[in-house]
């Protein structure tokens, strides 16, 4: 019988040591990150080489944990140049809509589009586009044919924007499929106007602008004196990681919840599917997609600037460029994104102990969303 006890005692003892070193040995092969300190270095000279090499590039700014990590500037640029920013225009107009409804001024993203322009929209044929909502113009599903790509130069000689935009036929379900069109933007600028009273130039300054510390450059117009929804904004680098920070810090700078916290979670929802390729998105503005095996949103601009997020790893990613026309334009596009992708994302995440993802260098058409 003592025997039997003894060689109980020893099984219950061997198990516990086998338990516990199993733990150990899962703690000491736990992902870096969560052993990670705020003095974490990131080395990014292979990304900053492969950018010396791209002669349309302006500027590289990455952020990890609300710290510059890197910032570097090219070809004649330098941190007090402002930049035509293009369609990233699209995801601040986005946050002004956000920001209105908190104010009151707008009560939702389900009102109807018919209470702001009942006079373009006064025909029975028309009743169908009174209902397309807010919503679908922020998630680029209205259902009116697009503005964009190849009807953008007939658009914008047009004599009135917001008229031109409203009688795009509507060929597509309202809130069912996505298209991609600055019209659909510029009339949420309209929207803004007319709901604050203000214009959007003002209203941006106000509630965005001033609160981040910074000034904002007066953008184009229309015919009839609305700012310019979705394209022309001009930002510095700077700027433009300011507002990268704003969405990662969820909507809080300087101790003021400037966005609403709910319209950020909102805004990068994955709402609507690209349908030139498939694994890209659309929220409220802002797109999306899996970059090194990690979600990212980004606010997309032709020719080149991202404001590109990365919430799981804390990150930040600006690039500027020359929006120029010309042949190398679109390859540069492609040259930017996997210099973010393989170059950043993947390099911090390897640091921090994720584990590594295969990815292939893109083949994406950059010809055509995040243009105009």
């Amino acid at each position: 019988m003592f025997g039997i006890n003894n060689i109980c005692t020893a099984y219950r003892l061997y198990v516990w040591h086998a338990t516990n070193f199993l733990v150990c040995s899962m703690i000491l092969q736990a992902p870096a990150i969560a052993q990670e300190t705020s003095t974490t270095l990131f080395n990014f000279d292979v990304a900053l080489e492969s950018a010396q090499n791209l002669p349309r590039i302006r500027s590289l700014l990455v952020s990890r944990n609300g710290e510059v990590a890197l910032e570097h500037y090219f070809n004649g640029a330098n941190a007090r140049r402002i930049t035509n920013v293009k369609s990233v225009s699209k995801s601040i107009i986005s946050t002004l809509i956000g920001i209105a409804i908190e104010q009151g001024h707008i009560p939702s993203v389900k009102q109807p589009i018919g209470d702001y322009f009942s006079t373009q929209l006064s025909t029975n044929e028309d009743a169908l586009k009174e209902r397309i909502t807010i919503e679908n113009l922020l998630t680029m599903q209205s259902g009116l044919e697009t503005t964009s790509n190849r009807n953008y130069g007939a658009w914008i000689t047009r004599s009135n924007w917001v008229g031109s935009a409203l009688q795009q036929p509507l060929h597509l379900p309202s809130g069912r499929l996505m298209e991609y069109s600055t019209g659909n933007t510029h009339l949420l600028s309209a929207i803004l106007t007319a709901a604050t009273g203000q214009s959007t130039l003002e209203f941006a300054r106000k509630v965005l602008a001033e609160p981040l510390g910074f000034y904002l450059a007066p953008w184009p117009q229309d015919p009839q004196g609305i700012y310019f929804g979705g394209n022309d904004m001009e930002l510095t680098p700077r700027q433009m990681l300011a507002f990268g920070k704003l969405y990662l810090n969820k909507g809080q700078a300087n101790g003021i919840q400037i966005i609403p916290r709910a319209w950020v979670d909102n805004s990068l929802v994955r709402r609507a599917q690209s349908r030139r390729d498939r694994t890209r998105y659309y929220g409220y503005g802002w797109w999306s997609r899996d970059m090194a095996g990690h979600k990212t949103s980004y606010a997309w601009g032709f020719g080149g600037q991202f404001i590109l997020l990365v919430p799981e790893l804390n990150l930040i990613v600006v690039t500027t460029s020359s929006s120029n026309p010309g042949p190398e334009r679109r390859v540069h596009t492609r040259r930017i994104y996997d210099l973010v992708e393989h170059e950043i994302i993947a390099a911090v995440s390897a640091q921090l102990g994720y584990p590594p993802v295969s990815t292939q260098r893109t083949r994406i058409d950059y010809s055509a969303p995040g243009q105009y």
